[in-house]
């Protein structure tokens, strides 16, 4: 399994499966807006469990700073990328199957102590991206620009 690595990326996002690619665009256009450099990967828990380990594990020594996992069904993925990472997980629950994904979001949310996951709801894709940037703007002063004008942009902050 090849995996696609892009050099000065800050964030890791890896979904179960092709079928999840509307929602990770929704993620990549809030991160591009930042001006945040990301990767894409497709890797299972259950179908690619070996090359889903190995990334998670190698994802911090590469220069990531957060992981988005985007899953529906079972949604073991986010917690998989967590249980071999220290870096923070954002789980991203998608819709499907026959509970439209609140089997995703209730598998993703349920970690063990420990072994956190931050969850958004089901298909926010662009509240899985402004998290991630929140997390890159902890050590990035040109983010946390771009973050806290987009924030006064909101309203009365």
């Amino acid at each position: 399994m090849q995996i696609n690595e892009v050099p000065n990326a800050k964030v890791g996002i890896v979904a179960g499966s092709k079928s999840d690619q509307e929602t990770v665009d929704k993620i990549t256009a809030v991160l591009d807006s930042f001006g945040i450099v990301w990767e894409y990967n497709i890797l299972s828990a259950h179908r690619t469990p070996n090359a889903t380990a190995k990334y998670a594990r190698e994802a911090a020594g590469r220069g990531l700073q957060v992981l988005i996992g985007v899953a529906g069904l079972a949604a073991a993925l986010p917690g998989v990328l967590a249980g071999h990472t220290i870096l923070p997980v954002i789980g991203l629950p998608c819709a499907g199957g026959p509970l439209n994904g609140v089997d995703a979001l209730h598998s993703i949310v349920q970690m063990p102590p420990g072994i956190p996951v931050a969850t958004v709801g089901i298909g926010n894709g662009k509240n899985a991206g402004y998290l991630a940037a929140h997390i890159v703007a902890t050590s990035d002063p040109a983010v946390r620009e771009k973050l806290i004008a987009y924030r006064k942009s909101l309203g009365d902050i």
